[in-house]
């Protein structure tokens, strides 16, 4: 009995080695076939992860010359290099410092130019301000049927105070009607509906 014990557990050991040998055999055919393959997706993984950290370190740089660039141009408005600079390195950030001199300057000319402005938030301020300063309901009533227009309300209430003053005081109800009750706006609305001449 002994003897035939040995036996099988030699014969097991001798089978679990022969399995093992064999999976050893299947792994290095499979890393022989595919060596290649593995390489070059190992080097194109390492590539996309050094690609991808130089692409946000030199975003980075760009960032901070841009604000070093801005910080320049606080200093002294007048700089000509400075401003080509930041329109150089941030086109968006260069049509913000153009809308803010614009305004602060009230020069109408400039504001005109940044109607085209790549960011869609100066895009909208510009429009906002040319209808505002033209005083002209038609124009004020062409920014607040833009779609996604930040003073839409706003436009409204100047548009229907304009109304008011010409003695249009149905037309100016309406414009305050179209104000939404969630508006910061609605109490204004309301306040110029009821104490507002009728």
């Amino acid at each position: 009995m002994s003897l035939k014990d040995d036996l099988e557990m030699v014969k097991e050991e001798l089978t679990s080695e022969e399995k093992f040998f064999e999976k050893a055999v299947m792994t290095e055919k499979f890393v022989k076939k595919y060596k290649t393959l593995m390489i070059a997706s190992v080097v194109a993984v390492v590539f996309f992860v050094a690609g991808s950290i130089a692409y946000n370190i030199n975003k980075q740089n760009t960032i901070a010359s841009a604000n070093q660039t801005l910080s320049e141009l606080q200093a002294a408005p007048q700089n000509v290099a400075a401003e080509a600079r930041l329109k150089s390195l941030s086109p968006a950030l260069h049509d913000v410092w153009v809308y803010s001199q614009a305004v602060a300057n009230k020069d109408v000319s400039s504001l005109e130019n940044l109607k085209t402005s790549n960011s869609p938030l100066v895009a909208d301020l510009v429009a906002y301000d040319l209808a505002q300063n033209s005083g002209d309901i038609a124009q004020l009533d062409t920014y607040a049927q833009t779609q996604d227009a930040i003073y839409k309300d706003l436009a409204q209430v100047q548009a229907a105070v304009i109304l008011m003053n010409e003695n249009k005081i149905d037309e100016a109800h309406q414009k305050l009607s179209m104000i939404n009750v969630n508006s910061s706006l609605a109490q204004v609305a309301r306040a110029l509906m009821h104490y507002g001449a009728k």
